[in-house]
């Protein structure tokens, strides 16, 4: 079989939750307010029935896009897990295009999905940043 990608759909929305609750560091997952297209706006990659890895992509009234939310099947260990991933990305990137843009941003505390995106060609700032937010509702 082979891997595929596609758009996300309605109904993946509990396999999401399913695959960011394997994680134990994923506390909580983002609600789908807060995700591209309430929940729909990313791509997840397959094999078969299997889920591998999903992510969103943000566009933006500029140039800039965001790739954010990856998440993987953390039971799925066959060789062509770092391949699924770089599928789900370059997909992205894609489609990244089409839309208009011409930089991704994305953030990682993986060290396997921080190794992909540098494979692929992404630049990595080694000085520690943090992620800063605030709830204002």
């Amino acid at each position: 079989m082979e891997l595929k990608i596609r758009k996300l759909i309605e109904s993946d929305w509990d396999t999401l939750v399913d695959l960011w609750s394997m994680w134990p560091e994923w506390t909580e997952h983002p609600a789908k307010n807060m995700l591209p297209e309430n929940g729909t706006g990313g791509y997840i990659v397959e094999k078969g029935e299997i889920p591998i890895v999903a992510g969103f992509l943000y566009t933006t009234n500029s140039k800039i896009c965001w790739l954010e939310w990856v998440v993987s099947n953390i039971e799925y260990r066959e060789a062509d897990r770092k391949k699924a991933l770089e599928l789900l990305i370059t997909g992205i990137e894609h489609v990244a295009k089409q839309s208009g843009g011409e930089i991704i941003f994305s953030i990682a505390r993986n060290q396997g999905l921080v190794h992909t995106h540098k494979k692929l060609g992404y630049r990595v700032d080694e000085k520690p940043s943090y992620e800063i937010s605030k709830n204002i509702k």
